[in-house]
């Protein structure tokens, strides 16, 4: 059993572990896609609020980000974390679209990110307007819009 000095502490912690579930998931997603564009799609999905399970993850993403509010090191935490997430995401973008610049990689990425995440966000507290359904639907739009289907 783990003792922790504070509150601060179970939060980064709890996070930490958080943090490597969802690396373990993502890269055993990506390993499974047959192309860089199946393999975006998959790990954006994986994020989103699509059966009980992920929608629970995403309410803890939710209390993590709200406990951080006020608290300097919780939030650079997230930054840090978030930072790593965009440089994956903005990996297989770039990957699924060679051509492009760096700044329009930057684009989608904060594009894609904002749109999933907040999907992801807004299910938790109404899943009938944020169902599963129109989740991955508005993530193919998404991923059309940007050519990157």
């Amino acid at each position: 059993m783990h003792r922790f000095p504070g509150r601060k502490a179970l939060l980064a912690h709890a996070r930490d572990l958080l943090h490597a579930r969802t690396r373990v998931r993502v890269e055993r997603l990506e390993a499974e896609a047959a192309t860089p564009r199946a393999a975006l799609r998959a790990v954006l999905a994986q994020g989103m609020a699509l059966n009980e399970d992920s929608a629970q993850e995403a309410l803890v993403w939710m209390g993590f980000l709200a406990a951080s509010v006020g608290d300097d090191d919780l939030i650079a935490l997230h930054r840090k974390n978030n930072r790593a997430w965009r440089e994956r995401v903005a990996a297989l973008v770039a990957a699924s679209a060679p051509d492009w610049a760096p700044e329009r990689v930057n684009t989608a990425v904060v594009a894609l990110v904002g749109a999933t995440e907040g999907a992801a966000q807004l299910a938790c507290f109404d899943p009938e307007t944020y169902s599963a359904a129109i989740q991955e639907a508005m993530l193919d739009s998404l991923l059309a819009a940007y050519d990157l289907d």
